[in-house]
C-alpha cells in the first residue's frame, strides 16, 4: 500500500479561513410533500456545491425502516453521486458492517473505488443504524448482540478481503473480492492495488480505542452524542498505535449545524427537525415535518425538554453566528476535521446552508449550476 498516498487521502487541508478541512455528512433526509427522489436530487446539488466550495469530503449514512432517511444503501447514492462529481472524496459515515457479510462490502466499495479512483472512504460502524426488529431482519437473527460483539473480527475478515491478503491454509485465502487487488496479480493485470481507506465511527468509547489500537482514522458522531465527544476523542488519542495508514491521530466529528439568512428562520427550521427527532425517540417515525406544522404542535412537557437538550447541540443561526460555534466547538475538541450535517424540511434550506457557512469562512470557488 502507498502510505504517503492513503495518508493524503485521510488528512484534508483547510480552505479559506477554516481551522480545519470543512466536510458533509448527508442523510438523505425527505420532507413532507417531498419524495426520496426529491431528497436525491438534492444530494446531488448539495455535493456538487461541496465540491466546487473546496469541502474535503462528502459521507453518506446507513440508516433504515425511516421514512424521512432515505440513506439505507450507501453504496448505491455514493455509485450516483460519483457519476455527478470529479474531485470530493466520497464514502459511507458508515456502513453498519455487522448488517454485511463483510465479502460484499469489499466487494462494493472495490467497485466504487473503479469507479472514482483514490476519492472513496470506507466508514464503518458497529451499531445497526436502525431498531431491534429491522436489525433482526437484516441480520437474519436475533442474537442482535453477537454482531456489535464480533465487530473486531469481522474488521479483520473485511480488511482481509480489501488487501486480498488471507493467509495459505485459510478458509478464505482463495476467495477474492473483485474489484480488488486480485487483478493486479493476475496475468496481463493493470488493476490498481490501491483500496479505499477505512474509517472507524463511533458515538462512545469502544470503536475509539479500537481505531487507536489499530493505527486508523476514527469519526466521532457529536452531533448526536455530544456528551461523549471529548471523552472519546482522548481515549482516541490515548490508545493511538502509529500504523502504515497513519503516523499520528486523526479524528473528525460530526457536527449538527444550519445556517440562515436570519436567526428567526434557523430557529424554526431546526424545530422542525427536533419534531422529526422526538417522533423518532417516540417510536412514530416519519418525513420531517415542515417549519409550519412543528409551529402549529403542541409539545408536551416531556417532548419540549427533549427538544432543548437536542438542539442545545444544533449550532445555528446565521452564518457568522455558526461559524464562531464552529471555531469554538474545534478548539475545544481538537478535531482534526468537521463533517457538518444540516437536516431540514425543504432542500433549499440545507443547499443555502452549506452555501452561507462556504462564504463565512471565504472558502474558494462558486456554487455550481443544479443537477
Amino acid at each position: 500500500m502507498d502510505e504517503t498516498a492513503e495518508t493524503d487521502e485521510i488528512r484534508g487541508t483547510a480552505q479559506g479561513t477554516a481551522p480545519v478541512p470543512l466536510s458533509v455528512l448527508d442523510l438523505v433526509t425527505v420532507g413532507a410533500g417531498r419524495t426520496a427522489t426529491d431528497a436525491l436530487r438534492t444530494s446531488v446539488e448539495i455535493a456538487r456545491l461541496a465540491e466546487s466550495r473546496g469541502f474535503h469530503r462528502y459521507w453518506v449514512a446507513e440508516h433504515h425502516s425511516m421514512p424521512g432517511v432515505a440513506s439505507s444503501s450507501p453504496a448505491v447514492i455514493l455509485a450516483h453521486l460519483a457519476a455527478h462529481t470529479d474531485r470530493i472524496r466520497l464514502g459511507s459515515g458508515g456502513v453498519m458492517l455487522p448488517n454485511h457479510a463483510p465479502l460484499v462490502i469489499a466487494e462494493q466499495f472495490g467497485t466504487l473505488e473503479a469507479m472514482a479512483p483514490r476519492r472513496i472512504d470506507l466508514g464503518l460502524g458497529r451499531a445497526p443504524g436502525t431498531d431491534g426488529a429491522t436489525a433482526a431482519a437484516l441480520r437474519r437473527t436475533q442474537r442482535l448482540d453477537e454482531g456489535a460483539d464480533d465487530f473486531p473480527e469481522q474488521l479483520a475478515e473485511l480488511t482481509r478481503f480489501l488487501d486480498d491478503d488471507f493467509p495459505d491454509g485459510h478458509p478464505y485465502a482463495r476467495i477474492h473480492a473483485v474489484p480488488g487487488p486480485v487483478q493486479a496479480t493476475s496475468p496481463g493485470g493493470v488493476q490498481s492495488p490501491h483500496r479505499p481507506p477505512v474509517w472507524l465511527l463511533g458515538s462512545s468509547g469502544f470503536s475509539a480505542r479500537l481505531a487507536g489500537a489499530l493505527g486508523l482514522p476514527f469519526a466521532f458522531a457529536h452531533h448526536f452524542s455530544a456528551q461523549n465527544t471529548i471523552p472519546a476523542l482522548d481515549l482516541y488519542r490515548e490508545s493511538f498505535r502509529p500504523s502504515a495508514v497513519l503516523d499520528a491521530p486523526y479524528a473528525l466529528i460530526g457536527v449538527s449545524a444550519l445556517a440562515a439568512d436570519e436567526e428567526k428562520e434557523a430557529r424554526r427550521q431546526v424545530l422542525a427537525a427536533a419534531l422529526s427527532m422526538v417522533r423518532l425517540r417516540t417510536g412514530r417515525p416519519g418525513l420531517v415535518p415542515t417549519p409550519e406544522e412543528a409551529e402549529a404542535y403542541e409539545f408536551s412537557p416531556m417532548e419540549r425538554e427533549f427538544v432543548g437538550s437536542w438542539n442545545a447541540n444544533v449550532i445555528h443561526g446565521t452564518a457568522d453566528e455558526v461559524r464562531a460555534s464552529l471555531d469554538d466547538l474545534q478548539k475545544r475538541t481538537g478535531a482534526d476535521e468537521l463533517m457538518i450535517t444540516g437536516n431540514a424540511h425543504g432542500g433549499d434550506v440545507r443547499l443555502r446552508s452549506y452555501e452561507l457557512i462556504a462564504d463565512a469562512y471565504g472558502l474558494p470557488g462558486a456554487r455550481t449550476a443544479q443537477a
